[in-house]
């Protein structure tokens, strides 16, 4: 049973989890590390990942000195993000699952679980920060800002979060779990989607959603070629597309600018023109990490997709829980399903799944 007062960690099999609860026993905290189980399947390989992580969870807390658990949140994972994230692909949209992960499964499904287990505060390995106001801010590591990811968190959840690492750079958290001889120090990064990993997006997507084949046409409705499921790509996508070395044309690269759900078309267009750029956008169900807008109209920075540098827009109110974005400069690729997530310097305001977007030049077809 966890005590009351204690600091529960969710660890990963990952270096940064990892460091971070080595940090909070060096702070003097009484440090639990939990392990979450949230996905049950093998890889490419048929090794089954999460018992390689658990392991590597396992040996760090041994080291450490700390006692550790194993919670299966699978049942929740599939209700709450799973779930999510095929029916937004459904509906042609391109989803972030590992945000709803954070908002359903690590703030709250662990989070309920340690506080009813009698902890006083949950940690994670994210490279974020927290104010002295409990205000989400952005990692001090450029590189490595995971903010982006956790812009749907509510206050009371952030009220109960620390996050050892996200004054650090990732130098500096190598070469502390190098120090300590972790069994995981020099494990590389996961990447792709979480529940995806390493493996093949579209292979993946195959065993869940039927794929329907239809015709790619460019912007003047001239077929190109055969798609095999809009489901399997993304606006602004250039490569598999299969169209490439054609004889017509100006040579320039394919990309994706459109997708007609009911005629089942895959829209294209060779070179990087106004079709592919937009002027705003409409968001739905926005969340504000602090609990309410900074103004029903105000003037800030956001990112369409992570990693992107901050872009100037206006942001205004259109319900209680909608907004429209209007953007300084025309921006690329702005894709419905991602998310649109607001900052004012280095504090993140909130964000939401993008709804539609306003491109500089429409379609027709």
């Amino acid at each position: 049973m966890i005590k009351e007062g204690h600091v529960v960690i969710g660890m990963s099999g990952g270096v940064d989890s990892a460091v971070a609860a080595y940090l909070l026993k060096e702070e003097g905290h009484n440090v639990i590390g939990v392990f979450m189980k949230n996905w049950n399947e093998t890889d490419e390989n048929a090794v089954c990942t999460a018992t390689q992580d658990y392991e590597d969870v396992r040996s760090v807390c041994d080291t450490i000195g700390i006692p550790y658990y194993t919670v299966n949140f699978e049942e929740e994972y599939r209700d709450r993000v799973f779930s999510y994230f095929l029916d937004e692909y459904r509906k042609g949209r391109t989803p972030n699952p590992d945000v709803m992960c954070n908002c359903e499964i690590k703030f709250k499904a662990f989070l309920n679980f340690a506080l009813q287990s009698g902890a006083s505060a949950i940690a994670t390995g994210h490279y974020c920060r927290l104010d002295e106001r409990k205000r989400l801010l952005k990692g001090l590591d450029q590189n490595k800002d995971q903010s982006y990811f956790l812009a749907g968190l509510k206050p009371e959840q952030l009220e109960r979060a620390i996050f050892p690492i996200g004054a650090m750079q990732k130098s500096e958290v190598r070469k502390i779990a190098a120090r300590e001889h972790f069994s995981n120090a020099l494990k590389k990064d996961s990447t792709g989607i979480c529940f995806i990993g390493e493996r093949k997006f579209k292979e993946f997507l195959m065993q869940f959603l039927p794929a329907q084949r239809g015709e790619i046409v460019d912007d003047h409705g001239k077929k190109v070629g055969i798609h095999d499921g809009l489901m399997y790509y993304t606006i602004g996508q250039r490569r598999g597309l299969g169209i490439g070395g054609r004889k017509d044309g100006t040579g320039e690269s394919w990309f994706v600018i459109g997708k007609d759900l009911k005629r089942n078309l895959l829209i294209v267009q060779q070179g990087e023109h106004e079709e592919l750029f937009s002027t705003e956008l409409t968001t739905e169900t926005v969340n504000w990490t602090e609990g309410k807008a900074p103004a029903d109209r105000f003037q800030c920075m956001a990112k369409f997709r992570y990693r992107q540098p901050d872009q100037a827009v206006t942001v205004e109110r259109t319900g209680e829980n909608t907004a429209r974005v209007v953007f300084e400069r025309p921006q690329r690729a702005v894709t419905p399903g991602q998310w649109a997530v607001f900052y004012n310097g280095d504090v993140c305001l909130g964000g939401a799944p993008i709804n539609t977007v306003k491109p500089v030049k429409a379609i027709h077809i």
